[in-house]
């Protein structure tokens, strides 16, 4: 059969083509199904790149929404959302993509491959995995690469941006591609597509890119992450990396309104509120220590003592549940009221409270365990009703 011409190859920029159907496969369960056609402008996801969107427009005038799009043995399948009767192989038919989606995995795609060129060139690094995502870009390494490093080729990759070089497509011969010194992550079987970014990269690639390194926009590293012995970079480029400096300065603005701070100074200030909460939640731990053992005063040797102290947390209700056990070796329970319920902390001293957790958590929709001689978790009842419960269970 017929193969599919690649229109987007030879310009990336191209949006709308006429072309005629080759094949159609229906789909039974959605209604829609996949159409072939003699050219497109759709590229089909590969490479790490996601596939085109866009609409099929029939002679009849009907439109179908392309969903999805892919090459099997030379054919690019273009998934639509209809396949009526009109779509019938040899009908003449006009695709056209959705060129801001187009444009935006064109910007990822071309950043990526200069700071990949970059990384390899100041650390050997290989890119031994890339995906764009919706959100973000994500890059793995082969080797470690410091913060410090991956500022300085941040900052290298984005003067080759503002270089605003040529991209430059060439297929090369057998004997050029072998005299040829370029990034690739499989062997290749056929033509090679080399796509070279001057003074970053040359790479072996199928996908679409910019004209010039300068239609990036910018190239911004977001986060990285130590990943199987090398790094995994999330990182955004054109109008993404733009939303993302607008998102961060609005945080920004919005950390300095509540700390009364310019956004020169919110990290300070951030460090002075983390200084004062570390004061005071020192301070609270004292204060609670004073409290428990209060409590533990009041307690009578073999009595039971289930106290409710509101505004605990997990370590808080442990800390009380083990002093009121320190005090009696009746039941202990540390109770606080939550957003859900109640969190509790259940203590007897030479006692196993293992049973009477199960009971508990079975009783009012609860979880947690623990050890014998004392358990932790929380429920969906109230203290009010964590208390009744607990009175009447150990009364059998």
């Amino acid at each position: 059969m017929q193969r599919t011409e690649k229109y987007y190859e030879a310009d990336a920029f191209r949006t709308k083509a006429e072309g005629h159907i080759l094949a159609v496969e229906p789909d039974g369960k959605t209604g829609g199904g996949k159409i072939a056609l003699d050219g497109t402008v759709f590229y089909p996801e590969g490479g790490g790149q996601p596939a085109d969107k866009g609409t099929l427009t029939l002679a009849d005038g009907t439109v179908l929404n392309v969903l999805d799009v892919h090459e099997h043995d030379g054919l690019i399948w273009h998934t639509v959302d209809a396949l009526p009767e009109s779509a019938a192989v040899g009908t003449a038919v006009t695709g056209e993509i959705d060129w801001a989606w187009r444009f935006d995995k064109m910007q990822q795609h071309t950043g990526e491959h200069i700071l990949s060129g970059i990384l390899h060139a100041m650390f050997g690094a290989e890119n031994v995995g890339f995906h764009i995502g919706s959100d973000a870009v994500r890059m793995d390494t082969s080797v470690p690469i410091s913060a410090e490093g991956l500022r300085e080729a941040e900052l290298a990759a984005n003067r080759i941006v503002w270089q605003d070089v040529p991209v430059l497509i060439s297929y090369p011969t057998p004997e050029e591609l072998a005299a040829l010194t370029y990034r690739s992550k499989k062997e290749i079987a056929g033509q090679v597509r080399i796509v070279t970014i001057p003074g970053a990269d040359v790479c072996a690639c199928c996908g679409t890119h910019t004209a010039t390194t300068g239609q990036v926009g910018q190239i911004k590293i977001l986060t990285s992450e130590n990943y199987k012995g090398g790094v995994r970079l999330s990182i955004v480029c054109g109008e993404r990396a733009l939303r993302e400096v607008q998102a961060m300065r609005s945080r920004q603005a919005d950390i300095g309104a509540l700390l009364s701070a310019k956004s020169s100074e919110t990290a300070n200030a951030v460090h002075r509120v983390h200084d004062e909460y570390n004061a005071l939640k020192f301070a609270h731990f004292g204060l609670c220590g004073q409290l428990f053992d209060a409590l533990a005063a009041l307690t009578q040797p073999g009595e039971d003592a289930i106290r409710t102290v509101p505004g605990l947390d997990p370590d808080g209700l442990h800390r009380l549940a083990v002093r009121l056990s320190e005090a009696t070796n009746g039941l202990c329970a540390a109770l606080t009221p939550t957003e859900k319920g109640t969190g509790y902390c259940l203590a007897q001293a030479g006692g196993d409270v293992r049973a009477l957790t199960k009971a508990l958590n079975t009783t009012l929709n609860g979880r947690g365990g623990g050890k014998p001689g004392i358990c932790q978790g929380s429920c969906a009842a109230t203290p009010e009703e964590v208390e009744k419960f607990l009175k009447e269970y150990h009364e059998l």
